[in-house]
């Protein structure tokens, strides 16, 4: 029995305890009972996606860019030529490395290989010097006979326009006058007589001459440098690889790097001179066979404004085309050397500098343009030469450096 009562007390403790407790649960606010699930209901509403921007770094590399695009500018007349100087070695030096293969110094053959080229270019152009002189001569008269003639089928066009414009203006004149003589006295007229300096000869020359000596100064400046480039010969690429670092792995990036920018380079050298001298030789044919005057002067500034992408050609297109209807006096002749010139760079162009790039490296043409637009509004006519072989170099670059990577697929086709 005393166990039965033991058991019963137990109980009634127990039943007390929780009487107790659950008292002290409904005395809790509402938000104490609220029990968080273990999986919640997912939101049916979508998040914004948030990129994170970072600002300052943002603000110092616009200001990076424009830094080094007023250095650029700034430094042209010291970076043009030290480009084209190495473009020229970089044209020049397989025939140094053949010499030198032959058991020639390497100093010899710069020598023989620069005047050689000094000596072929003179002698190819003294010849036509009296044809570049009568095109030079017939340059402003070509534009001015033009401009006089669209300004006349402009007329035509819309002669009865332009003489209702007329009449209306002068009777709109007339009436100004008659209610200014009526309103108000008449005021005495003072007449201004413009005094235009006189023609001096002597500043004329001056300026004529101090350009041409900074143009020689300029072309001396790049020949001496691309001498001294084709002399040096392997001892700069040593030095970038010595800069490298001491990592074996570095040094070997480095010499493929370099390789590749040399046989890239070189390739393309090779495709403009290749491609210029074709256009030249077809477009002096194609004029001799029109009977275009000064055909060999014109196939020489199309060889060289073929440099030039995109834009070169067209220029030819329109100085040739003036030229023959200053010739001619027809339309039909000034469009029919206009369409030979734009036929010739268009074949030129598709067929043997498109195989010939794809061999050297697949670019972007949307690239190209822009980097065309982009160094030629930098550097003007300089800036149009370098635009090609920078890209390329910046392409070259950017396949074997991981971080510029995602540049290369960008420039590439």
């Amino acid at each position: 029995m005393w166990s039965f009562a033991w058991i019963s007390r137990g109980a009634a403790r127990l039943l007390g305890r929780r009487g107790r407790r659950g008292d002290n649960i409904a005395q809790l606010p509402d938000a104490v009972l609220t029990v968080p699930t273990r999986n919640p209901a997912p939101s049916t509403e979508p998040s914004a996606p948030r990129m994170p921007v970072d600002a300052h770094g943002l603000a110092l590399g616009i200001l990076a860019t424009l830094a080094i695009l007023f250095a650029l500018e700034w430094a042209q007349r010291f970076i043009v030529p030290v480009l084209l100087a190495i473009l020229l070695a970089y044209t020049l030096n397989p025939l140094v490395v053949w010499l030198a293969r032959i058991k020639i110094n390497r100093s010899v053959g710069a020598v023989i290989v620069m005047l050689a080229g000094i000596g072929v270019c003179v002698s190819g152009s003294y010849p036509l010097r009296d044809q570049i002189d009568r095109v030079v001569e017939q340059l402003p008269a070509a534009m001015r006979t033009f401009s006089i003639v669209l300004a006349d089928l402009h007329s035509g066009t819309f002669g009865n326009l332009q003489k209702m414009k007329a009449a209306a203006g002068a009777i709109e004149t007339a009436a100004n006058q008659a209610s200014d003589l009526s309103s108000t006295p008449r005021q005495p007229v003072t007449h201004v007589v413009l005094d235009q300096p006189a023609f001096k000869l002597s500043a004329f020359l001056w300026g004529g001459s101090m350009g041409a000596l900074g143009f020689i100064a300029q072309a001396l400046t790049v020949i001496l440098l691309a001498f001294f480039l084709l002399v040096s010969g392997g001892t700069f690429k040593q030095k970038l690889v010595h800069l490298a670092g001491p990592s074996l792995a570095k040094k070997k990036i480095t010499v493929r790097i370099l390789d590749d920018i040399n046989d890239s380079i070189q390739r393309y050298m090779l495709m403009m001179l290749v491609t210029n001298l074709l256009v030249a030789v077809l477009t002096w044919v194609a004029f001799r066979m029109i009977g275009l005057d000064s055909a060999g002067a014109w196939a020489l500034a199309a060889g060289l404004l073929h440099v030039v992408p995109y834009l070169g050609p067209g220029v030819t297109a329109a100085t040739t085309g003036m030229a023959a209807y200053l010739q001619f006096q027809s339309f039909s002749m000034a469009l029919l050397v206009s369409g030979a010139s734009l036929a010739i760079a268009v074949l030129v162009g598709t067929f043997v500098s498109t195989w010939i790039t794809g061999r050297i490296a697949r670019m972007n043409p949307a690239a190209i343009f822009v980097s065309l637009l982009f160094w030629g509004w930098l550097w003007g006519i300089a800036g149009m030469l370098l635009s090609i072989p920078i890209i390329v170099i910046v392409k070259v670059v950017s396949q074997h450096v991981e971080h510029f990577q995602p540049l290369a697929e960008l420039l590439g086709e």
